[in-house]
């Protein structure tokens, strides 16, 4: 698994603003089956501070995603979610 362009451009924008004192944390998530944890791995290796993942054997509906990034949201109170632009066609549904 590798992470896609689009959420390799939140993560670094995340980690920007980690360095600039504008953040304190960046956390990634993934959200699918268990090989989505090599991307979490990769976010962490570039910077990340935690991962999240969501283990589903199937993909999701952009619905789905949205209800879950939502439970998450309430879980973690993060100050800014930034999102990659969509996920590439791999089996895992990828948010930065």
């Amino acid at each position: 698994m590798s992470m896609n362009p689009f959420c390799e451009i939140a993560h670094e924008e995340a980690l920007r603003m980690k360095e600039s004192g504008v953040a304190s944390e960046v956390i990634v998530v993934s959200m699918g089956p268990t090989q989505c944890v090599d991307t979490l791995r990769t976010g962490l290796a570039l910077g990340a501070d935690r991962a999240v993942h969501v283990d589903a054997p199937s993909t999701f509906y952009p619905l789905t995603v949205a209800k879950l990034l939502k439970v998450l949201v309430k879980v973690e109170k993060p100050g800014l979610l930034i999102l990659g632009k969509q996920a590439i066609v791999d089996d895992c549904n990828q948010t930065g």
